[in-house]
């Protein structure tokens, strides 16, 4: 068969010169990376680039095509620039991700045209991947195939021919084992040199089909087929046997994840022992870093002399952040143990086996992504609603996202199960387990509702390919961990830092007179020191918490919250709690820190030696009973699980959507769901004498 060259091939030669830097530094190579969905593009990207960018085991997680730089070295004094791009099955359906991977590779005003093509294809399914390929070669630039997940394959009993399969399809193969970093120093040497003389490697790879021939090919689709079904059957040996002998282990596997009813079990009861492990595992963790910030205020305390600047540092920054931080613990097991969840293509059956139950509520099956993005950050997973073609369902899934419980919501969470569960990890883990599937269960309701009044239609179904079982990435788990604890500190450190020092001012100002009832304690204290000084002492600090009621009470907070309170006195809050439910809906975790401020001097002497969750505990209202009663704390974890307490949220609905009126009921119908359904909590649990 004639070998043509690419007329292109002159013009890559020609670009690839062109963006030679100055004299003395690299010149650069834009590379654009291309891959169907789980197939270990975005860790190969990762391993070039030096990043930690993560995508879960679902198409369409990523939305936009994000870039990352492979510097020169003295190996390699070529610079590379790889966009990744989102995890596409054919270039020519009609999705945002195929539509954002065509405008890349015909150039547009948004997007330039790259030198080079790298493609990651699973080396355990080639004949699907191929595909993608034949949609690709067409397009005559310099392209590069990294054939991952060769280990599997080999346990698979797969023989592939790298050499002859890359004679099939004329372009260069490497093996690569992208979780382990095995052939990426191949895949930058490969691709700069097939950049650098593309008609040569062309030729010395077998062009067996010209630009024109190809793309007759990738236009029929059963020629298209008939193509990769070729290189396939001329380059992998030990399909048969493997076909012969059937994975029946992995089969019986994914029809007990898939499963209709068992599935849903197996879901709930993974879910359950999750939380479980987390809060055995995080406990003693979290009294370390309690003790470390108690003392730490201590020995502020005991270190400047006492006033405002004393009062500001040990119980507004260093009582509001700690408050929040000794949380971290649960908050990295919680992703550490997603990640690796997800990483052995577990979770991808979960998301099968939930698309059965989202249909028949009104939501599409691309919304899982989004909604499972929510538990991280109902941010990200607002905005990669953006992929679901049509608008009805695309409204419908911004709308509800919020109900999904995200990491914001955790200090809040563990703080209140820990009050009703005290020392039954299980129950609190099991607590724990039914706020994300309370969210879940609100957030399916509201969407059904949604779409039979204001967003009439009917859903569509998700097309989702399982995954291969893998062995979960420890590395990749520790780096998501460490990416979620460095972006919850950095929240510590600065809204809530910011949010605890002026809480911390609106609880201690204006300056109020002693209350006469504490003078006369303190002076009949001074008259019994003599003959009785126990008596003398409990009087003592009797008046201690008086005066610490009375000026947090008269503060600018109390009268907020006096205010308000009666907004909120049929759920049970006093008008301690509806300061923090108030300041909360600036940042759903504020509230730890707002409970810390406001309660920490109700009781100092009886606070000394107990940690900030017994503090929370022991608080008392005005009438001297129990602010933290189980029907109020079950009150509260039901108001947070369900109310619209973050505005970053509500703004990036409106940027989504294009209008206010659809984060205005947002905000409006969460926060009106969440007050009835803490009411029917709080009023139930009163009624069954439940205190």
């Amino acid at each position: 068969m004639t070998r043509v060259i690419p007329d292109s091939a002159t013009q890559v030669r020609n670009v690839a010169a062109e963006r030679r830097a100055p004299r003395g530094e690299p010149r650069s190579l834009r590379v654009a990376l291309f891959g169907n969905p789980n197939t270990g593009k975005t860790t190969l990207f990762n391993r070039l680039c030096g990043l930690r960018a993560k995508t879960a085991n679902f198409p369409g997680i990523t939305a936009e095509a994000r870039v990352g730089h492979c510097p020169a070295d003295r190996r390699l004094p070529v610079a590379l620039e790889i966009i990744d791009l989102p995890g596409v099955y054919r270039l020519t359906l009609e999705v945002p991700e195929s539509r954002v991977c065509r405008d890349i590779m015909q150039g547009s005003a948004l997007y330039q045209r790259p030198d080079a093509v790298l493609i990651v294809v699973d080396a355990t399914n080639l004949p699907r991947n191929l595909l993608l390929v034949g949609e690709l070669l067409p397009h005559g630039l310099p392209t590069v195939i990294a054939l991952n997940m060769t280990d599997i394959a080999q346990r698979r009993g797969l023989t592939i021919d790298a050499q002859e399969l890359s004679r099939q399809i004329g372009c260069p193969v490497v093996p690569t084992v992208a979780r382990k970093g095995t052939g990426a120093a191949e895949i930058r040497e490969q691709l700069v040199r097939t950049a650098d003389d593309f008609a040569a490697v062309r030729e010395a790879h077998g062009d067996h089909a010209s630009v024109e021939s190809l793309r007759a090919i990738a236009s029929d689709p059963a020629l298209l087929e008939s193509w990769a079904d070729r290189a396939v059957a001329r380059s992998v040996g030990g399909a048969e046997a493997v076909g012969a002998a059937g994975d029946t282990f992995t089969e019986r596997l994914d029809k007990a994840f898939t499963h209709p009813v068992l599935g849903l079990m197996i879901f709930a009861a993974v879910m359950a022992a999750l939380f479980i492990v987390i809060f055995q595992m995080a406990t003693p963790l979290m009294d370390f870093i309690e003790t470390a910030f108690g003392a730490l205020g201590e020995w502020i305390s005991a270190a400047l002399p006492p006033g405002a600047i004393n009062d500001l540092l040990a119980e507004g920054v260093i009582g509001g952040v700690g408050a929040t931080v000794v949380f971290l613990p649960q908050i990295c097991l919680l992703f550490f143990l997603i990640s690796l969840l997800e990483d052995t293509g577990y979770l991808a059956r979960a998301a099968f086996v939930m698309d059965r139950i989202m249909c028949r509520f009104g939501l599409p099956g691309q919304a899982f992504v989004p909604l499972l993005s929510s538990h991280a950050c109902a941010l990200p997973g607002i905005m990669s609603a953006k992929l679901i073609p049509d608008r009805h369902d695309r409204l419908a899934t911004i709308l509800v996202a919020p109900f999904m419980s995200c990491s914001a919501r955790v200090p809040v969470y563990v703080l209140l199960t820990t009050l009703l569960f005290r020392d039954r990890p299980w129950l609190a883990g099991l607590a724990f387990f039914g706020c994300y599937a309370l969210g879940a269960v609100a957030g399916l309701v509201s969407a059904f509702l949604a779409r039979r009044t204001i967003l009439r239609g009917r859903s569509r179904p998700m097309v989702l390919e399982l995954p291969s079982y893998k062995m979960p990435a420890l590395r990749t788990a520790v780096w998501t961990t460490i990416d979620r604890g460095v972006v919850f500190l950095k929240n510590a450190g600065t809204i809530i830092l910011a949010i605890s020092v002026v809480l911390w001012w609106l609880s201690a100002y204006p300056q109020v007179e002693t209350p006469a009832q504490a003078v006369e304690m303190r002076q009949q204290a001074r008259e019994m020191m003599p003959h009785d000084p126990d008596g003398a002492t409990a009087l003592v600090t009797e008046a201690r918490r008086l005066e610490a009621s009375h000026a947090t009470r008269e503060s600018y907070a109390g009268r907020l919250g006096r205010l308000a309170q009666p907004v909120f006195a049929p759920v049970g809050y006093d008008w301690q709690l509806t300061v923090g439910v108030l300041t909360s809906f600036a940042a759903r975790e504020v509230f730890v820190a707002t409970m810390s401020i406001l309660l920490t001097g109700d009781d100092e002497a009886a606070a000394e030696d107990a940690g900030f969750i017994d503090r929370i505990r022991n608080a008392r209202r005005d009438d001297g009973s129990p602010v933290f009663t189980a029907a109020t704390s079950a009150s509260l974890l039901v108001f947070f699980v369900l109310a619209m307490q973050c505005l970053p949220t509500l703004v990036v609905t409106r940027r989504e959507t294009g209008s206010w009126k659809w984060a205005g009921l947002q905000l409006v119908y969460m926060s009106i769901v969440a007050w009835v359904a803490a009411f029917l909590t709080y009023q139930g649990l009163t009624l069954m004498g439940v205190a």
